[in-house]
């Protein structure tokens, strides 16, 4: 029986070719769609998920409430780590950790400058990385140890056994190779190369030592390890106040909660209200698979049509199948069989475009997606994919079909009623009026990145540079700036304790002139150290006030301030007020330097105070215009080396630097268009095939209109009238759908563009454009036929 089913349903697809390429190919795009998608989902949400026992894994985050809005914070005080380890039940393990910087390596020749973590002894215990030498409960026990990458083992060592080898780190500690573990997958939140014990930052470093019952300096990361049947909400309970108990008055007034977060929800929750991971990166996941969805019933709503519109066609053998002894079990069968077979055809076909998609689709979101093709598992999940395809894309046409009376039909003049018409239309403006949302959501969301693009950042990124500082360098900084100087190929340098793109610090403003009773600290101020000269270089302007002066004793209690934070405090004339800063440290204001955009693009800029250094962590340095940056690098790669000479030369430009602050956004507008666009065709793969069919079916009508004078202009009014209309409508659908769900997303920027009608009339009328051309290789085609051809049979 299912072989003549499939006989039956093969011969229906080869004798109306036209219409079954259409439903295939339409079909296949969509399920290529829903495919791609789903593998990159896939990949999202099994970030972390390699590590044993990653349930129990936690961060620890602080939230507080700081001038009426709640923020949430990782950066934690050293001593809370021996608080949970002492007195929380339900805590099996505790980390401490610094936030993975960049750090000189050398073995023998090999000189490399690396990202690494100092962490916590408890650290491979919370995060089960593979050990392929070495013992994970031993390997960090001692300060003078380090834990390699596989990948760097060999970089360092080659092919001789890297156990036991000794590692010479910042050109300040010789460290031996405890253990090797596996290179870190993509699809995992930590970034770092080796790690060495946090042992050995405490001993070294006096203010690390110090913090470790600072409860005021929260400058660290903290990680734990629940019991296996521990309650985290009860965890969470447990810890909430604790640091209540040790915050000084100003500081308990914002009410710190401590809550824990999850390492399975890392990656996609980083939004939190509450106590509570809301949101993140999760929506753009949820908003695309959406996406995905949708594409694939826009493809379904091409098969619906198509099969329905050809009713007539199909009314005169459902009626003979019946007239037969056909049940209409047996024909809903016979359709589904039809769905089926082609729904598997368009699967093959979307195997083959994955395929073929991959590496574009990969290089677009610099992920490594693969098709699993030797997964069972995945071959049950693609089945039931075709499955349910199938019978979303034959359901409705099989139940209509087989509905049929056979009496009717076979008496003629048998027309499908006009349900089955306005079924068809509801399909058509459902399947525009989701594609014109995603024009117009495309068309926002690229306004929205070229509008942060545009936006003023208050400093020049033209040839400018940064290097990160080591100890070496900042001991040779003033050599090493005279001969860049004197090079001709620099025209200005100077360090900061953080990148021009970047604040590393904040700290807490606790007094400052005009400060009304009641009044609580001003918090989350950024704090970057500088030398003289440093606002020059940046291209930052000061408005008020003077620089530093060069000698940092000539200016060690004096800061210049951004004018955010004069605006914050309310300080109308700045230059010589004294500010009070955490731990009564006070700093006379000296100069104002005009806002600049060192953090988030997205949001205001951040209230800054800039104080005069002595140690830095960057280095910056302008390319004097004219010079050729390609002859330029290797010149100062030889300066930086005789002054730097243990650690390799790298530099970063700074334009290139802050253009990563929009991968995000600018991923989600690529994928944006892309996806509108690939509905577009879906939709009007399926338009063409219904202008086709009905244009076919009109033929006669056609012949006999032109005879008695119709133009060529009418003809394809007529043809076209129906489907421009519903185009129209569509538009009048999307336009205050997209309007809401635009607006909303658009809130969450600080800095925005105003959705314009401008954006709805171009999508409209991109919307129909398409739809014009589309339909009009039919209409025109059928309205240039000669009458006699098509009127030939009568």
């Amino acid at each position: 029986m299912l072989r003549n089913y499939l006989k039956i349903a093969w011969r229906g697809l080869t004798k109306n070719r036209t219409f079954s390429l259409v439903n295939i190919v339409g079909l296949a795009v969509g399920m290529t769609v829903t495919l791609l998608i789903g593998l990159w989902v896939r990949y999202e949400y099994s970030f972390d998920r390699f590590l044993p026992d990653y349930e129990q894994a936690y961060r620890v985050y602080t939230s507080y409430m700081l001038e009426g809005e709640e923020h949430t914070d990782e950066a934690l005080p050293l001593p809370l780590s021996d608080e949970l380890r002492e007195r929380v039940p339900g805590i099996r393990y505790v980390a401490e950790c610094d936030w993975t910087q960049q750090h000189g390596l050398i073995a023998g020749d090999k000189k490399l400058y690396l990202r690494g973590a100092r962490v916590g002894p408890d650290f491979l215990s919370i995060f089960r990385f593979p050990f392929l030498q070495g013992q994970a409960g031993q390997a960090l026990n001692t300060p003078y140890s380090i834990v390699l990458t596989k990948s760097l083992a060999e970089a360092l060592f080659g092919t001789a056994d890297p156990m036991g080898q000794t590692v010479r780190f910042d050109n300040s500690f010789d460290l031996k190779v405890s253990g090797i573990i596996a290179d870190l997958p993509p699809n995992t939140s930590f970034y770092f190369k080796y790690l060495i014990p946090f042992s050995l930052y405490e001993q070294n470093a006096p203010w690390v030592k110090a913090a470790r019952t600072a409860w005021d300096n929260q400058s660290f990361q903290i990680f734990t390890a629940l019991e296996a049947k521990a309650d985290p909400e009860q965890v969470q309970a447990n810890i909430r106040d604790i640091l209540k108990e040790h915050f000084d008055e100003a500081h308990t007034a914002l009410q710190p909660r401590l809550f824990i977060h999850a390492l399975k929800n890392w990656h996609l929750y980083n939004e939190f209200e509450n106590g509570k991971a809301t949101g993140g990166y999760i929506q753009y996941i949820r908003m695309f698979t959406l996406i995905g969805i949708l594409v694939l019933v826009l493809a379904c709503i091409n098969f619906m049509n198509l099969a329905t519109a050809r009713s007539n066609t199909r009314a005169r053998e459902v009626g003979i199948r019946k007239a037969i002894g056909s049940k209409r079990k047996q024909l809903i069968t016979q359709f589904l069989t039809e769905s089926f077979l082609l729904t598997f055809l368009a699967a093959a076909l979307a195997l083959l475009l994955t395929y073929l998609a991959l590496p574009s689709f990969n290089a677009l979101l610099d992920t490594e997606l693969h098709l699993p093709l030797g997964s069972p598992v995945f071959w049950l999940i693609f089945g039931l994919y075709i499955l349910i395809t199938a019978l979303l894309a034959g359901s409705r046409p099989a139940l209509v079909l087989s509905s049929y009376q056979a009496v009717k039909v076979l008496k003629g003049g048998w027309q499908a009623g006009r349900s089955a018409a306005f079924f068809r239309k509801g399909l058509i403006l459902l399947q525009f009026s989701c594609s014109i949302a995603l024009i117009i959501g495309t068309m926002i969301i690229y306004r929205q990145v070229m509008h942060i693009r545009e936006r003023p950042v208050g400093y020049d990124q033209d040839r400018l540079l940064m290097t990160r500082m080591s100890d070496d360098m900042n001991e040779n900084f003033r050599p090493l700036k005279e001969e860049l100087l004197q090079s001709g190929l620099v025209e200005s340098v100077a360090w900061s304790s953080s990148p021009v793109t970047d604040i590393f610090s904040y700290i807490d403003l606790v007094n400052w002139p005009g400060k009304t009773t009641g009044q609580g600290l001003i918090g989350d101020v950024g704090f970057v150290r500088v030398t003289q000269g440093y606002f020059e270089t940046m291209g930052m302007e000061i408005s008020s006030g003077r620089d530093f002066h060069p000698s940092w004793q000539a200016d060690s209690t004096s800061i210049i301030i951004n004018e955010a934070i004069a605006r914050k405090l309310g300080l109308q004339e700045p230059v010589g007020q004294v500010l009070t800063m955490t731990g009564g440290e006070q700093a006379t204001i000296v100069g104002v330097v005009k806002d600049a955009l060192m953090t988030s693009p997205f949001a205001p800029p951040v209230p800054t105070v800039f104080a005069h250094g002595r140690w830095g962590g960057s280095i910056a340095y302008r390319i004097r215009d004219g010079v050729s940056m390609e002859a330029a690098i290797p010149q100062l790669a030889a300066i930086f080396n005789r002054h730097n000479p243990a650690y390799p030369y790298e530099y970063e430009f700074v334009d290139a630097r802050y253009r990563q602050k929009f991968e995000l956004e600018s991923l989600i507008s690529k994928l944006a268009a892309l996806f509108a666009g690939l509905s577009i065709f879906v939709s009007c793969l399926g338009l063409f095939g219904l202008a086709a069919y009905l244009t076919e079916q009109r033929t006669k009508e056609i012949g006999i209109r032109k005879i008695l004078g119709a133009s060529v202009a009418q003809i394809w009014l007529l043809l076209s009238g129906d489907f421009l209309r519903l185009v129209f409508l569509s538009c009048l659908i999307a336009v205050p759908l997209s309007f809401y769900f635009l607006q909303s997303w658009l809130e969450n920027y600080s800095y925005r563009i105003n959705i314009g009608w401008d954006v709805f009339l171009l999508a409209g009328l991109l919307a129909l454009v398409i739809t014009v051309l589309t339909i009009s290789s039919q209409a025109i085609k059928a309205a240039l036929t000669q009458p006699a051809r098509s009127l030939r049979e009568e």
